[in-house]
C-alpha cells in the first residue's frame, strides 16, 4: 500500500517539476526577442585601386558579415561597426533559442513517458 501511494507522490513530484522547468524555460524566450540565425565573421579585402597597399598585404579591415540563409541560398550581408555588438547578441540569442527547444522537446518526452504530457498545466 505504501509503495503505490509513495510512487504516486514521486509521479506527481517529477511532473510538477518537470512543468515547472518547462515553464521557467517558456518565460526566458521574449528576452530572445533580438535572435538572428546566422554566423558573423570577419572579413579582410583588397580594393580596385592598383597602387594600393592591399595589394602588397595590408588588406582593408577586418569587415563584420553576416551569412544568413534566405530562399534557397545563403548570403552575407555587411554589419555596420556600431551594428556589430547587436548583432553578435542575436546569433548568441539563436543559439540559445536551439537550446531551449531541446530541452522543452526533452522534457515533453519524459512528460509523455509519466503519462502526463496531455494533462492540463495545474
Amino acid at each position: 500500500m505504501c509503495y503505490t501511494r509513495c510512487v504516486a507522490k514521486s509521479h506527481k513530484t517529477i511532473v510538477r517539476t518537470l512543468r515547472r522547468q518547462r515553464q521557467e524555460l517558456l518565460d526566458e524566450l521574449p528576452s530572445l526577442a533580438g535572435m538572428i540565425k546566422g554566423s558573423l565573421f570577419e572579413r579582410f579585402s583588397t580594393c580596385s585601386r592598383p597602387n594600393c597597399a592591399c595589394h602588397e598585404g595590408k588588406r582593408h579591415g577586418p569587415r563584420c558579415y553576416l551569412s544568413i540563409t534566405e530562399g534557397l541560398g545563403q548570403r552575407q550581408r555587411y554589419v555596420r561597426k556600431q551594428d556589430v555588438t547587436a548583432v553578435r547578441a542575436g546569433v548568441q540569442q539563436y543559439h540559445r533559442f536551439l537550446e531551449i527547444a531541446q530541452r522543452i522537446t526533452a522534457i515533453n518526452i519524459e512528460l509523455m513517458r509519466e503519462g502526463a504530457h496531455d494533462e492540463p498545466d495545474t
